[in-house]
């Protein structure tokens, strides 16, 4: 038997001009594969990315065998189940012909809105809540710079700029006094690129306790004794957007000067709202992208604008966008006196 050894095929020129199949790219055959996307197209698409066929052709079909894909498969098939018995029960509510409605009500007795609102999971606009609050008649933006136009406060700005405003907050933020805040927003028109907006926390401050003073009879729902920590206040102009969301929490918004359009998505519809990271979604409910989000054209968006002394209740989990119409002025408040800490095991996939 001869021994002379077998002649290695010849390697491949360095420069091939290709780009490498690397490990990124085979994750990207992994998951486009777990989205059903076939490999005629996902060849192409790698092709037209730069990747030469002959790697990528076999990678796609190798792909099928990997066992660590073969595990993702399964997990599949039960993340597949979860958003079947999801897609069920939306299907039940939805038999309901008020469904696509948000009430506005008043006079709620406390044990039908547990049972309806809260424990139920739908969202009412409250129109009594705010009756009696000296808010009302006295908040306005001239209102806010003669009391409180000397204090500093965190605003978001520069938001036009960045798509991801909402994600990228912390970027945004920039101090400055109350009352040339004030002349911005008076001056400036409709536009989102800046809001005061819950983040800014100022209402834990000695400095605007008379804010609160200003806050009646809060319905029998919610914890007095809670207020001061578990308030936010909002302020900007017509054109301020906060995109579509959800809250980790059940809240309370009430709208006290100018009005807000408020559109909500069901958790139930979550598998719909491509929510790769943390509790944002990137569908515009104004404006939907079904050529790159085609599941959301399945999804059941409830409408409403509330008006000055109405409360928006958010029940938990609900996702929401809000569009401001006009200059405004708002107070919300999360001290419902029912368990209201709840926990969120939330995706973190940037690059998606």
């Amino acid at each position: 038997m001869s021994t002379t050894p077998a002649i290695p095929a010849a390697p491949r020129p360095l420069e091939t001009g290709f780009r490498p199949l690397d490990a990124g790219w085979r994750q990207w055959i992994a998951e486009n594969r777990l989205r059903n996307c076939t490999p005629e197209s996902m060849l192409a698409t790698m092709v037209q990315a730069g990747l030469d066929p002959d790697e990528c052709e076999p990678a796609i079909r190798d792909m099928e065998t990997d066992p660590a894909f073969l595990a993702a498969r399964r997990l599949q098939q039960l993340q597949a189940k979860l958003e079947s018995v999801m897609a069920n029960q939306q299907k039940l509510r939805e038999l309901d012909p008020n469904y696509g409605h948000v009430e506005k009500r008043s006079r709620v007795s406390l044990g039908e809105f547990l049972d309806k609102y809260v424990m139920g999971s739908r969202p009412v606009v409250l129109t009594d809540v705010a009756r009696d609050w000296p808010a009302l008649g006295r908040w306005s933006p001239q209102d806010l710079r003669e009391r409180f136009g000397h204090l500093e406060v965190e605003v978001q700005a520069e938001r036009s700029a960045d798509p991801n405003y909402e994600v990228n907050k912390l970027d945004h933020q920039r101090k400055t006094r109350l009352t040339d805040f004030v002349d911005r927003v008076l001056a400036g028109g409709t536009t989102n690129d800046y809001y005061l907006t819950a983040n800014n926390e100022m209402l834990t401050r000695p400095g605007f306790a008379p804010l609160l003073e200003d806050i009646g009879t809060l319905p029998e729902f919610c914890d007095r004794s809670q207020l001061a920590r578990r308030a936010s206040f909002w302020f900007g102009p017509a054109g301020t957007v906060t995109p579509l969301h959800h809250d980790t929490i059940m809240l309370c918004h009430t709208q006290i000067v100018g009005r807000k359009r408020w559109r909500f998505v069901s958790p139930l519809q979550t598998p719909l709202l491509y929510n790769h990271f943390d509790v944002y979604s990137p569908i515009d409910l104004d404006r939907p992208d079904l050529g790159r989000y085609p599941l959301f054209a399945s999804a059941t968006v409830l409408d409403v604008v509330v008006e000055p002394g109405e409360t928006v209740f958010l029940p938990l989990g609900w996702w929401h966008q809000v569009r401001s119409l006009d200059v405004s002025l708002s107070f919300s408040y999360s001290n419902i006196a029912v368990p209201n800490d709840y926990s969120f095991d939330n995706p973190r996939i940037t690059n998606w």
